[in-house]
C-alpha cells in the first residue's frame, strides 16, 4: 500500500505540516503520518462530517464537486481533500505554514491517492 509513503512525503514536503490522515467514509483513520496527535484524528472526523454536508449541498444545488476545503483557525489550518469511494485526506498545518505550498502539494497527493484507491 503506497498510502503511508504518500502521506509521509506530503508532510515532509510542506513547511509547517503537522500531520496527514487518510480516512474512510465513516471517519475512521486508515493511515496517518506526522505527529500522530489524537487532536488531528478528531479534527479529521469532524472534517468528514463537513464533507458529508457539502456533498448533500452539491447534489441539491447542482454546483459540481468540491475539490478541496481550506479551513483557517486561530491555531492553524486544515486542508480537506475528498477522494474516490468515500475516502478523504486531511492535512493539518501550523498557523505559520505555507498554505499555498500545502494546497499545491496536497492536490498532487490527492491525484496519487485516487490512482492508488
Amino acid at each position: 500500500m503506497p498510502y503511508q509513503s504518500l502521506l509521509q512525503s506530503l508532510v515532509g514536503s510542506v513547511d509547517g505540516a503537522l500531520g496527514a490522515l487518510l480516512m474512510d467514509a465513516s471517519g475512521e483513520v486508515v493511515v496517518e503520518a506526522g505527529t500522530g496527535e489524537e487532536r488531528h484524528r478528531l479534527i479529521g472526523a469532524y472534517q468528514g462530517i463537513a464533507l458529508m454536508r457539502l456533498r448533500t449541498a452539491e447534489e441539491r444545488c447542482e454546483t459540481g464537486t468540491v475539490e478541496h476545503v481550506h479551513c483557517r483557525y486561530e491555531g492553524g489550518h486544515v486542508i480537506l481533500r475528498p477522494l474516490k469511494d468515500g475516502y478523504y485526506m486531511v492535512l493539518s498545518l501550523a498557523s505559520s505554514a505555507n498554505v499555498g505550498q500545502a494546497l499545491h502539494r496536497s492536490a498532487d497527493t490527492q491525484a496519487r491517492m485516487n490512482a492508488a484507491l
